[in-house]
């Protein structure tokens, strides 16, 4: 009997991305163009030193022109790792079409469960069936993910082993910085062994932390901005309908608050914390709560006692003192792990962890509510830090804001009223439907990296730019890892990483937000963007993000 799918599903199902004009003529149809030579964004004698045999390569692009392919029957590997986006089935569809047009025989394999799948030699054979049945869905369900590392010399023999019993000669890592580092590892050391085997990176996260002037966007921003935005949206109009609320909204963004910022430019809220503006302010935690407050009291002295604040996930750990506080628990806690383990109730835990910590960091801790240090004390990532997503961060700020205006009304400085709901918006976008422009974004960087592939390259990462213009004009490019890398101290040691890229504060997305900040705290200025569009006008359906917009700006005015 045949699984019953919803009517969008098989509607999504016959949906064929737009693919970057330069491979719609077949992938034997064009060349590849050199050019310069590459060095790190920073640290560039070490990075090297670490990556001597991939270290350097140029940034390669696509165009028209006879190929210079491989002729061979290729077995290319294909692993999703990390935190799941919209777009990643797209990304194997447009691996396996490309593949399949380059030669009928080669064959995708899918590891299973992350890049714990390649230790493991945990695979299927992804078959036409299979794409067919997963085209333009959400989710990473077709094979799973996972948040392995691959980063220990034993992993990668393992890889290696796995990897001639499949007889695979290329492997794809769809992922975020964490695990494109990783692929750039893995791609070192199998270039070091003379294997053979190519390692080619696919740039994933829905916080849109991974990009810069060479990768344009992680795919799954897109649509996950968008759905955040369809049900700020909704809050929006509620607000304006019941008049009585103040909704505080937290985003997901621990490092970085691209999410906040684009769903602000879709919506226009009344407040948007930006993490980056936090920090480089300088604010404390009362500044943060002063500028809340000063949006609420303004509004109420009009007659608006309801507005809608935007809190990125990480901003908590943005703020210099708590920066600081969150810091000094990490290292009390691990220096102390068993003797904090052993203290059974939450009283002990706190009266133990602050004797621990100093005098300043101390007074920070003490002045949270019981239920935020209760937070800030569980379980640990596995890097022995504070899980920021399970700190409700919208809350703490509540409690402060609601117990200072309590004390302002007692003094008659507030005659207002505030009616505060508090919301997280996480999950719900992380799988939903891809919209059109990560369908197709998505399906590109597929069909791009094993374009990389064919032309016997490694420790790339598949870039499509120009994505503020039609699909015909993107440009496919390949985008060596290792430019991309700084080092970063962790757990005591130099490792190489690729650079996060936060809010750029000079940016011009920034700047909008800026621009309008104080009138779309006093006026109800709001956008409703409404669901994600499949169906409909280009200028609907096929929309990229505001913050794409606003960077590109020049290029989508025919200036550049």
């Amino acid at each position: 009997m045949s699984k019953e799918i919803s009517p969008l599903q098989k509607a999504r199902a016959e949906y064929q991305p737009k693919l970057t004009g330069v491979f719609s003529e077949g992938i034997d149809k064009v060349k590849l163009q050199v050019g310069e030579y590459t060095e790190s964004v920073k640290d560039s004698d070490k990075i090297k030193a670490i990556f001597p045999n991939i270290y350097g390569s140029p940034v390669v692009k696509f165009v028209p022109g006879a190929s210079g392919r491989k002729d061979s029957i290729l077995n290319v590997g294909v692993v999703l790792s990390g935190g799941q986006a919209p777009g990643g089935h797209n990304v194997i569809a447009g691996i396996f079409d490309a593949l399949k047009n380059a030669n009928n025989q080669n064959k995708l394999y899918g590891f299973l469960g992350g890049p714990s799948g390649i230790t493991d030699c945990k695979y299927v054979e992804i078959t036409q069936d299979i794409i067919d049945e997963y085209r333009n869905t959400g989710g990473f369900d077709m094979i799973a993910s996972g948040r392995t590392k691959l980063e220990k010399e034993d992993q990668f023999e393992q890889c290696l082993e796995n990897m001639k019993k499949l007889g695979i000669s290329a492997l794809v890592i769809v992922g975020g910085d964490d695990s494109n580092t990783n692929a750039a590892l893995l791609a070192e050391y199998f270039a070091r062994n003379n294997t053979g085997i190519q390692v080619i990176g696919v740039p994933k996260t829905i916080d849109g932390d991974l990009k810069n002037q060479w990768v344009e966007a992680s795919f799954g921003f897109d649509s996950c901005s968008k759905t955040y935005s369809e049900l700020i949206g909704n809050l929006l109009r509620d607000a304006n309908s019941a008049r009585k609320y103040w909704h505080f909204i937290r985003l997901m963004g621990r490092s970085a608050s691209h999410i906040a910022l684009e769903c602000a430019l879709q919506t226009q809220p009344n407040v948007t914390l930006i993490s980056e503006e936090v920090a480089h302010k300088q604010m404390s935690l009362k500044d943060v709560v002063d500028t809340l407050i000063d949006a609420i009291i303004k509004r109420s002295e009009q007659g608006k006692n309801f507005g809608i604040a935007l809190i990125p996930e990480g901003v908590i750990e943005f703020i210099p003192e708590m920066k600081r506080m969150i810091t000094s628990l990490n290292d009390s806690l691990v220096n102390h792990q068993e003797t904090f383990n052993e203290l059974r109730t939450l009283v002990e835990r706190i009266e133990f962890v602050m004797q621990e910590l100093n005098e300043e960091d101390e007074r920070v801790f003490s002045s949270l509510p019981m239920i935020i240090q209760e937070q800030l004390l569980e379980d640990r990532d596995p890097h022995g830090n504070v899980q920021v997503s399970k700190i409700e961060t919208e809350k703490l700020l509540i409690m402060m804001i609601k117990k200072r205006l309590d004390h302002m009304k007692q003094k008659g400085t507030f005659k207002g009223k505030f009616s505060p709901v508090a919301h997280f918006f996480g999950y719900e976008g992380r799988c939903c439907p891809p919209s059109n422009y990560d369908a197709d974004y998505t399906y590109s960087l597929g069909y791009n990296a094993v374009a990389l592939i064919l032309n016997n390259l490694t420790g790339y990462m598949s870039a499509i730019q120009k994505t503020i213009k039609p699909a015909k004009d993107w440009q496919p490019a390949g985008i060596p890892l290792t430019m991309m890398m700084n080092l970063e101290r962790r757990h005591g040691k130099d490792k190489p990483v690729i650079q996060k890229a936060l809010v750029d504060l000079d940016g011009q997305p920034f700047k909008k937000l800026i621009e309008n900040r104080e009138q779309w705290m006093m006026n109800e200025d709001y956008l409703y963007p409404g669901p994600i569009q499949y169906w409909g006008p280009s200028e609907v359906c096929d929309l990229p993000t505001k913050t794409l917009q606003y960077e590109h700006a020049k290029l989508l005015a025919g200036k550049v």
